[in-house]
């Protein structure tokens, strides 16, 4: 138990002699980067392909039907078919839009996200083709901050897409993702930085090697259940796909998009579901190391070499399956509330949460002060009591802010003026349709009216005009020839 409870000396696929050690890419010549990132981007397909199956299927289970279930065993061939069938349909572009920007943003879109995953460690080192190297494609000392550039970047490709297509909806679909895109990346860097914290390191295997005596989901579980949040909204799922609110701007900022340039965008969104799940994975679940259970009973048989790419794999399909349940189980909220909740609520408390953090962690004592109820997280000792401190100080916090936005909500509602029961729907000289809850007024009686004949085509046309001006009269909405009573 002792050995679980302490980071090892020298963890398979880092280097020795160095407090926070990044992977050993000192054995992998430059061919064998290339057959990796071929490995890496034919593993992703293969994901897309197999969880789009799996979506639909999870989720007609869920509904009580079938779902795919035609082409091929349980329907398993059905997905590929439908890349197939894209690939054959007819591409339309729209006349006013811009041809190369077009063409450019779903390509933007679909590779920024690939690129994201060349920083992700699948697993330990392993032996291929005769030589010693980690599996993974690149390793570099801020390799996280790489993963939250390149999805910044990846945000071009979603605003040139609505721009570009010289339509309205699309232009509003773009911004609204933009800005959605945007705003949770923020909450989700903040999220992360506990994890720097505690690790020493922004390097993603240092991260998962600091891990070897406790996963980080355990002392920054607040900073684990804002990611979960951040990493739904940062890939436009339900209940937050608000960039395709079919009631209000149809599909979007990729409305206009056919053939495969939709399906770039379609490939684009599966594939950075499996970026920030890989993330969350290395960032908090250890990473390819197996459960603490299970690497207590031998941990060089199930945890190392290819082992550790079944374990990887293993903890990326339960975020899938997060990510399946909340798409059948939620109703998509509003836009005005998904921005509040961002902008208003979690990256306040994550800031705060970020600031305890790093006043606990600057004033910890040496371990020997702990004696026997200390753990190793990282390169310093935490008290469990002092775990169980935080805890309840950060639940106690976030209790108290929840309530205090609902108590600011409720004030501003009982504040705000009443909406009068009858309106008058042409007091602007708009017509207006009513809200819930209210009426319209009957048109007042303004004395006799005129009429002015329109000659239109050799017909002549009554319209209803006002006594005193003569000019048409908005507030009638049929008249007669009658100069005394309107018929409605």
């Amino acid at each position: 138990m002792s050995a679980f409870l302490a980071v090892p000396a020298l963890l398979p696929g880092v280097l020795p002699g160095a407090e926070n050690p990044v992977a050993d890419f000192s054995d992998t010549p430059f061919w064998l980067s290339i057959v990796k990132g071929v490995l890496i981007f034919v593993y992703l397909l293969l994901s897309t392909l197999l969880v789009i199956w799996f979506e639909r299927r999870v989720i007609g289970r869920m509904q009580q039907r079938p779902g795919p279930n035609r082409n091929g065993p349980f329907g398993l061939l059905q997905t590929l078919a439908d890349g197939m069938k894209s690939m054959f349909k007819e591409d339309v572009r729209p006349a006013n839009a811009d041809k190369w920007v077009f063409t450019i943003a779903p390509l933007i879109a679909a590779t920024m996200c690939v690129v994201s995953f060349s920083i992700i460690p699948l697993g330990p080192d392993v032996y291929l083709f005769g030589h010693r190297t980690p599996l993974q494609l690149t390793d570099v000392p801020v390799a996280v901050l790489l993963v939250l550039a390149v999805a910044s970047v990846g945000a071009y490709g979603i605003i040139l897409a609505g721009w570009s297509s010289g339509s309205t909806y699309p232009l509003m679909g773009g911004l609204r993702s933009t800005a959605q895109v945007i705003s949770y990346e923020i909450a989700m860097g903040l999220s992360l930085v506990a994890v720097f914290l505690f690790s020493g390191s922004m390097s993603t295997s240092s991260i998962v090697g600091s891990q070897a005596s406790m996963w980080y989901v355990v002392p920054a579980f607040f900073s684990f259940a804002v990611y979960l949040v951040t990493m739904v909204g940062e890939t436009n799922r339900l209940p937050f796909d608000l960039a395709e609110g079919e009631g209000e701007i149809v599909g979007g900022f990729h409305t206009e998009y056919g053939s495969m340039r939709f399906a770039m965008f379609f490939l684009a969104e599966y594939i950075n579901m499996f970026t920030v799940s890989a993330l969350a994975t290395t960032m908090f679940l250890g990473g390819w190391q197996a459960p603490p259970i299970i690497s207590l009973i031998n941990d060089n048989v199930v945890g190392g070499g290819w082992w550790g790419l079944l374990w990887f794999t293993t903890k990326l399909w339960l975020f899938m399956f997060f990510f399946v349940w909340l798409r059948g189980t939620l109703p998509r909220v509003r836009y005005d509330q998904f921005m509040h909740f961002g902008w208003k609520f979690l990256i306040p408390v994550t800031v705060t949460w970020v600031v305890a953090v790093a006043f606990i962690r600057g004033a910890q004592p040496p371990l020997n002060y702990f004696g026997k109820g200390a753990l190793t997280i990282g390169n310093k000792a935490v008290s469990i009591p002092l775990l169980v401190i935080i805890s309840v100080i950060a639940v106690i916090a976030l209790a108290a802010t929840w309530v205090w936005d609902e108590r600011a909500n409720a004030a501003a509602m009982a504040a705000a003026p009443e909406a009068e029961e009858e309106i008058d729907p042409f007091a602007g000289g708009f017509p207006v349709p009513p809200m819930p809850g209210q009426r319209l007024k009957e048109p007042a009686y303004a004395g006799p009216r005129s009429t002015a004949a329109v000659v239109t085509d050799g017909d002549a046309v009554s319209e209803a005009t006002d006594g005193d001006s003569g000019t048409p009269d908005p507030g009638a909405a049929w008249f007669t020839t009658s100069e005394e009573e309107p018929r409605g």
